[in-house]
């Protein structure tokens, strides 16, 4: 999947990152900024998403399209798609401009909108990863967790940087007998939950 990450793939990456880099030095806003994952984090996302069990491949937190790439990479290499969900449509529209200039808005689908309203007719979900506002975590999971495949996956961002937010998260899915659960100290933090 690594061996050789397509060039128009790799544009985009070194695009976004260099915005992101940008919108932390210049002082734009919380919301405005793209936010992404660090390039470690997307590699373990693809191998996961890659691994996991047949079903469907979500996203909750599309921003610009980052994270969306690596899954994408997955997405190519088992054939399946993914699902992006965004709730701020300026951002909705900058991923859908990535995915094709990236050549993956074929693997790819962007849904506009509050992905608690639009989770409730999803299932068989084998991977979801999450990372959106953190005050929505704690539904996205009670959403997602039933859902999943048995040996389905959720991937949820920022469990370290953010502990202070996100410990009740990690707890819950911890003594949750529905799933195993372990926090991985990459990027910025990662829960794994794997469904039983």
């Amino acid at each position: 999947m690594f061996q050789k990450i397509p060039e128009r793939i790799t544009e985009q990456m070194r695009r976004l990152e260099a915005i992101d880099t940008r919108d932390r030095l210049d002082g734009t806003s919380r919301d405005e900024r793209l936010r992404q994952i660090p390039p470690e984090t997307g590699r373990l996302l693809s191998i996961l998403a890659a691994s996991a069990p047949e079903g469907r491949i979500i996203e909750i937190g599309t921003s610009a399209g980052y994270s969306a790439l690596y899954l994408a990479l997955a997405c190519r290499a088992v054939e399946k798609r993914l699902t992006t969900f965004e709730v701020l449509e300026t951002k909705a529209r900058m991923a859908e401009e990535t995915f094709r200039l990236a050549g993956v808005d074929d693997v790819v689908e962007v849904i506009v909108g509050d992905a608690r309203k639009h989770l409730e007719g999803i299932t068989d979900i084998a991977f979801c990863f999450l990372d959106a506002e953190k005050d929505v975590y704690s539904d996205c999971y009670d959403l997602v967790v039933p859902k999943m495949v048995s040996g389905g996956l959720l991937v949820a961002d920022n469990v370290i940087s953010h502990a202070s937010e996100l410990q009740p998260v990690v707890d819950k899915a911890v003594a949750d007998p529905r799933v195993d659960a372990v926090v991985v100290p990459i990027g910025k933090g990662e829960l794994i939950c794997r469904r039983c």
